[in-house]
């Protein structure tokens, strides 16, 4: 017992003795700078050398698929080939059976497909409805099968993880560094802010095992991987983005002091003249004159309990919607009162005089008026991405990093784009749904090689149409030595095209007649011979070859590749497979 109390005693003076410590940095920080009510000289901005688009990618960007390509690079690319082959190979045996290695016209078509799944609103859609013949969307099944999206996201990898251990003792994010050095290093390199800078924090949604998952109860999804971000205020471009991995390991002072190494880590490199935007987690004095000496000025937040921070702006009681100026060489403080027995302070390097705007009932101040006019540029980022988000359902935090990674880089490119082409963005202005537009574009871009290499695979009249997009070319008379069909005229072409008899038009959905009746399966499909409708799992599906023979009277070759339970039903009308394929009438 004695031994407790004496181990409680030295508990207790190191406490005090800590608090005594911080007590007289305090003292000593306070006294070193000296506050006054006289307002001291208002700063003059210089005029910027460059912003927006820098010249490189100017010179580069043509369409939305070279903006895009611009931030998600061939070295990218290769990072994403070799470790996903490696993993593809590793998970299905010891030779690799099953798994056939992906290429650049793959990854980028299971990128576009993301993309596209955002377009559509499809976050929380499970991809199965997405690839259904039906319901879904044929661009999807027109890519690549269903079974290979899903190997390929099983696969997915962006290090090798037999040197992983290694790495992680040293770096959390070992698992998607190198992936994530290359892409945050292409962000500076293709945008200049303009004079407006805004830093604060991004918010990754994700609930499943992760080192340095953080809890926000302040966000819409509270869980997820934290992101610091320096972002355009006007444009919300990212400029550049830094991932939270928790406490550092060097120890209580790296704690102290994150959001003043924060800023400063996110905002290296940035040209001078510029105005930094922050909230109170990251604004100090100590801040200020650090960016000072970078030719940066800061506006932002201030926590009460600064030591730094002078006692009669800040605790004295004042009347509602009135402020309270403290000033130094450098730096302005504002205490201002929006309601009784509330304030807020505000520290900017922006401002050198007591401008009020007294035109307004509430009186603001001019450093508060400027606050609210840039704190959004990362909010807003985070609200535009999330709105056509290609984030899928994961249980591995890497994963999920590289879908905010496509994400940012689509809405970066999207801003590079719009700046670039400004008749473009002239002309769609008026729409609501333009980064939709250039979304969908780019997604489909993204597909196209990929359904142009899968054009001899059977696919269904909708598939059909993607790849006519897509110039796909499906003649096949010359291929098999057909005799060529007679010349038809334009009407004709589309009609057989999509297999829609003449003057018909969309039925409504009945049940399907060879499913048993029990299983209720309707369908608005039906065959193009006796019109029994079949639905998406009961039709056999004829290219233009095919179907001319089967038309000549190859029947008997189609009874013998079709299952034994289809052969036994057979026509509902003909007591005989129909030859004839189906369709939609």
């Amino acid at each position: 017992m004695r031994a407790m109390k004496a181990k409680r005693n030295a508990k207790r003076v190191n406490l005090t003795t800590t608090t005594e410590k911080e007590e007289e940095e305090e003292k000593e920080l306070n006294g070193k700078i000296t506050w006054s009510s006289e307002p001291g000289q208002r700063r003059r901005w210089r005029r910027l050398a460059s912003q927006g688009p820098t010249p490189y990618a100017a010179s580069r960007v043509t369409d939305e698929l070279s903006a895009f390509l611009l931030l998600f690079t061939a070295r990218m690319e290769q990072i994403v080939l070799v470790h996903t082959n490696r993993e593809g190979s590793r998970s299905h045996g010891s030779e690799g059976a099953g798994w056939t290695d992906m290429d650049v016209v793959e990854l980028r078509a299971y990128v576009g497909l993301l993309l596209l799944t955002g377009v559509f609103r499809s976050w929380g859609e499970a991809a199965v409805s997405l690839w259904d013949a039906e319901c879904g969307r044929p661009v999807f099944p027109a890519t690549m099968p269903l079974e290979r999206f899903y190997t390929c996201s099983k696969a997915l990898r962006f290090d090798d993880r037999a040197t992983r251990p290694a790495r992680h003792a040293s770096d959390e994010l070992a698992a998607v560094r190198e992936l994530w050095d290359e892409w945050s290093s292409r962000l500076p390199l293709l945008y200049d802010p303009g004079r407006e800078v805004t830093v604060d924090e991004q918010l990754v949604p994700f609930r499943g095992r992760c080192p340095f998952r953080q809890y926000m109860p302040s966000k819409p999804t509270r869980y997820g991987v934290k992101i610091w971000a320096a972002c355009d205020a006007r444009s919300s471009y990212a400029w550049n983005m830094q991932v939270y991995t928790g406490k550092a390991a060097s120890g209580e002072h790296e704690k102290k002091n994150q959001g003043l190494r924060v800023v400063l880590d996110v905002t290296r490199g940035l040209g001078g003249g510029r105005n930094v935007t922050c909230n109170n987690f990251f604004t100090s004095y100590e801040l200020a004159e650090r960016l000072l000496a970078r030719d940066l000025t800061v506006v932002g937040m201030l926590h009460k309990n600064r030591p730094e921070l002078p006692a009669w702006p800040v605790h004295h009681r004042h009347e509602a919607f009135s402020s309270e100026f403290a000033f130094t060489p450098s730096v302005t403080l504002v205490s201002y009162v929006p309601k009784r027995n509330q304030s807020m302070l505000l520290l900017s390097t922006a401002h050198g005089d007591a401008a009020v705007a007294v035109d307004r009932p509430d009186r603001k101040p001019e450093i508060l008026l400027h606050y609210n006019r840039n704190k959004d540029g990362v909010d807003n980022l985070d609200k535009l991405v999330t709105a056509y988000s290609c984030r899928r359902r994961t249980r591995r935090w890497p994963t999920a990093v590289f879908h905010n990674i496509l994400d940012v880089s689509a809405y970066n490119a999207f801003v590079l784009w719009q700046e670039l082409n400004p008749e473009h963005a002239a002309s769609l202005h008026s729409r609501r749904n333009a980064r939709r537009l250039f979304l969908e574009r780019l997604g489909k871009a993204l597909v196209a090689p990929l359904v142009q290499r899968r054009a001899g695979v059977p696919r269904a009249p909708a598939e059909v149409e993607v790849g006519d997009e897509a110039d796909v070319d499906t003649d096949m008379d010359t291929e098999l030595e057909l005799e060529p069909e007679p010349e038809l005229e334009p009407e004709a072409v589309e009609q057989r095209r999509t297999r829609r008899p003449e003057g018909a038009t969309r039925a409504p959905r009945k049940r399907c007649q060879v499913c048993p009746p029990r299983l209720d399966r309707k369908t608005s499909m039906a065959c193009a011979r006796c019109a029994v409708r079949v639905c998406g799992r009961c039709y056999i599906l004829y290219c233009p070859a095919c179907d001319l023979q089967a038309r000549r009277g190859g029947r008997e070759a189609t009874e013998r590749t079709m299952p034994p339970e289809r052969r036994r039903e057979g026509c509902a009308r003909t007591a005989s497979p129909c030859a004839a394929g189906s369709s939609r009438p």
